[in-house]
């Protein structure tokens, strides 16, 4: 009688499956986390959608295929159901970020990923939308975090010196991406 054997991915998928109650991270630039913890985690919700993700996405140096997909699909262009694959690095930037703002509430995702249809009609109706929005390359998020100010989710983002982030008080969101790092907003 041979023994069951667990394989590494196995054990990756079946904690992909799960989520878990910390996710220990301390890392710098687009290095964030390597090496830094074995969990990378995003808790989010779309009020746009109803729909909630609590997903760890990376285990033990491994993106995790079926979590990335999920999260690509939560993310996606909710006026046109259209999905793209989202940067890993705009969420990693998003899950340090999270954790130092030590709290256990979800990012509230105003807009992933753009169709360029869709950020046509939204740069008509507002100057602030970028012609060449690195949403529509799945490279950025606009999110809040209630509890925390836009101030506090920005200088979290802003720690890891690994992308934009802008400051949108007005409107009460932050937006993180994973292009050039730069800053703006108050």
């Amino acid at each position: 009688m041979t023994k069951p054997t667990m394989t590494r991915r196995a054990l990756l998928g079946a904690f992909a499956a799960t989520t878990v109650a910390a996710a220990p991270f301390t890392a710098n630039a687009f290095g964030i986390l390597r090496g830094a913890g074995d969990i990378r985690r995003l808790k989010m919700h779309s009020g746009r959608t109803g729909e909630t993700v609590d997903m760890v996405y990376w285990i033990e140096g491994d993106y995790i295929r079926p979590a990335i997909q999920e999260i690509n699909y939560f993310m996606r262009d909710w006026r046109t159901d259209q999905v793209h694959d989202i940067d890993p690095r705009t969420l990693d930037i998003m899950s340090a970020s999270h954790k130092l703002l030590e709290t256990n509430e979800p990012y509230m995702l105003l807009s992933g990923y753009r169709s360029p249809e869709t950020n046509a009609m939204l740069r008509a109706r507002s100057s602030g939308v970028a012609r060449r929005s690195l949403h529509m390359q799945g490279q950025a998020a606009d999110l809040r975090v209630a509890g925390r100010s836009v101030s506090q989710v920005a200088r979290a983002a802003q720690t890891w010196s690994a992308g934009g982030v802008g400051r949108y008080s007005g409107s009460n969101f932050t937006h993180m991406d994973c292009g050039p790092v730069r800053t703006w907003g108050g």
